[in-house]
This record gives C-alpha cells, structure tokens and sequence, in this order.
C-alpha cells in the first residue's frame, strides 16, 4: 500500500514532535497503541464470527 522509508519517518516524526510537544508525546503513542490493539481485537472478533457463520452455512447443506 504505502511505502515509507525511513526518512519520511523522521519527517513525520519531527512534524510530530513540533506540533504537540515532548511532553504530549508518550500520550499520544499510548492512545495510538491502545487505538491499534483495539482494531485488531474487533478484526478478530469479526472473523471469527464469519467463520462460525460459514460453518453453520456448511453444516445446513
């Protein structure tokens, strides 16, 4: 999808840094982190709920 190298990171990274302050910065990875973890646990649960709908598909025929 997309490519970033590490100097766009860095980028990124001082934009970042310049806009919300050193201090905001650990917030901000914590919700981001928190915010991730989140969508990968309703990702799952949406698999998983896929899955056993398919199985139960399977099974009636």
């Amino acid at each position: 999808m997309f490519k970033i190298g590490l100097g766009e990171l860095v980028v990124i990274l001082v934009v970042v840094l310049l806009l919300f302050g050193p201090a905001k910065l650990p917030e901000i990875g914590k919700a981001l982190g928190k915010a991730v973890r989140e969508f990968r646990n309703a990702l799952k649960d949406v698999n998983e709920d896929a899955e056993k709908t398919g199985k139960k598909e399977e099974e009636k025929k």
